[in-house]
């Protein structure tokens, strides 16, 4: 599964490669950082719910060109929701991640490679054994260019077969509102090794994702 994934995502990325070129104003959503030594880098956004987010986090913030990756809550109607209220299910929010990563490093076809495959999008508020809402399959786009990348990787991995069922991933605007969760939610794989989810949900799915995308990894992972 993991290997025709992998043909599928390189078979498309070739396709909407140009489609990154063509589009005037894909840049415009970029943010721009200033070092102080005066460098200016430039950054983009993407935010991803895939489950759990301490599962989530862990796996994007060991990718090469990841700069940032924030835990928290998106998509819902509540303001400054906790995270004791978005387990009920009842706030509309999603746990997600916001990444900031530089697109001189990874492209966000190559962020998209990494959710499709590090959780399964075919379960409808559903990720193993955590269910509701709040763990949605969900893709908050910040421009017309992740939007139409979205949702062409989700209409050909469906025709692919990759999947066995239907992908029933959420493709929807960014509405700027992310709200940052708890600190201790925050590099919470890094700081609580140890503890059982971590042991024996997370730690899997890490082993499994360094494999795949060995060659996609920090140098000090």
């Amino acid at each position: 599964m993991k290997l025709m994934l992998r043909s599928v995502f390189i078979w498309m990325t070739g396709l909407l490669s140009c489609a990154q070129n063509e589009n005037p104003t894909s840049n415009m959503s970029s943010s721009l950082a200033t070092s102080v030594t005066g460098y200016v880098q430039k950054t983009d956004t993407a935010t991803f719910g895939t489950g759990c987010f301490w599962c989530t986090e862990a796996i994007f913030q060991q990718l090469e060109g990841v700069l940032k990756v924030t835990s928290g809550y998106s998509g819902g109607h509540t303001v400054r929701p906790t995270y004791k209220e978005v387990c009920t299910g009842t706030t509309g929010h999603a746990e997600c991640v916001q990444i900031v990563y530089d697109p001189e490093k990874i492209t966000f076809d190559e962020l998209l490679e990494v959710f499709w495959q590090t959780h399964d999008p075919t379960t409808l508020n559903q990720q193993g054994n955590d269910i509701g809402t709040q763990y949605r399959s969900v893709i908050f786009y910040h421009n017309n260019e992740q939007k139409q990348k979205a949702e062409k990787y989700k209409t050909e991995l469906d025709k692919s077969g990759a999947f066995s069922k239907p992908i029933v991933t959420e493709i929807t605007a960014y509405d700027e509102k992310f709200y940052a969760a708890e600190d201790y939610h925050q590099d919470y794989y890094a700081l609580n090794g140890s503890q059982p989810y971590c042991v024996y949900v997370i730690r899997p799915k890490m082993e499994k994702f360094k494999k795949v995308f060995k060659d996609k990894l920090k140098s000090s992972h």
